[in-house]
């Protein structure tokens, strides 16, 4: 199936290039180019990976990122002209997989989105009745999908890839760092603090008593428990 990439920015010029350049890479690619035109061509095209500019006419990127209903397997790169930390942490907060500050070199960004396409494709040929379960809490891996009670949680790509990681290897103490190289796969821009952050994301959408599964080792790192202890 050809992976399917959508494009928003709002400069055609940029637009134009990132399109050429991953249409000469064998990708579908649809372009937009303002925010409202994202989230409708979200729904209609069902891309793998969304590349979208920060700022944005009518609705910015981070806004769009606010207003998707659906993350299954779709991975998001941010663009923007800021190299402001506090933007990069937002974008990650709300569940951006990369950021990329511009100007950027084209082949850094499409080395960057493949990585991203492996990592969101690495579970396809695992068996379909490949899960995790703790109580009421399934992780069917195949699918990348998580339920609670029979209910859909809603994660990000990276939200499940690491609690994947915790939960395959249970009483493992992870170093940030480590949890950066093996989830994240390259240096980040926001460090450790991005692992905290969606640790603490994850917590959130586990709710109680699940959030328990994922305890914290002072000054050292995390790891998840198999156990449920009640708040």
């Amino acid at each position: 199936m050809e992976e399917k990439i959508l494009v928003v920015e709002d400069e055609k010029s940029i637009a134009d290039l990132i399109t050429y350049a991953f249409k000469r890479e064998g990708y579908c690619v649809e372009t937009a180019y303002d925010g409202e035109e994202a989230l409708r061509k979200i729904k209609q095209f069902s891309p793998q990976i969304l590349i979208i500019d920060v700022m944005m006419p009518k609705m910015s990127g981070f806004d769009v990122c606010r207003n998707l209903n659906d993350r299954d397997n779709l991975g998001i790169v941010m663009l923007t002209a800021k190299s402001d930390i506090v933007d990069k942490i937002i974008g990650l907060e709300l569940g951006a997989d990369d950021y990329i500050t511009k100007p950027f070199d084209i082949r850094e960004v499409i080395a960057r989105v493949k990585s991203l396409l492996r990592r969101l494709n690495k579970n396809i040929n695992e068996p379909e009745d490949t899960h995790i379960q703790i109580k009421d809490l399934k992780i069917m891996l195949n699918q990348r999908k998580i339920l609670i009670k029979e209910e859909k949680l809603e994660l990000t790509p990276k939200e499940f890839d690491l609690l994947v990681l915790l939960l395959t290897h249970l009483d493992r103490v992870y170093t940030r760092e480590e949890l950066l190289d093996l989830v994240w796969g390259m240096e980040y821009i926001g460090g450790t603090r991005t692992v905290d952050i969606h640790i603490q994301r994850l917590r959130k959408k586990l709710g109680s008593p699940y959030e328990n599964i994922i305890q914290t080792m002072y000054r050292v790192g995390y790891k998840a428990i198999g156990e449920i202890y009640e708040s």
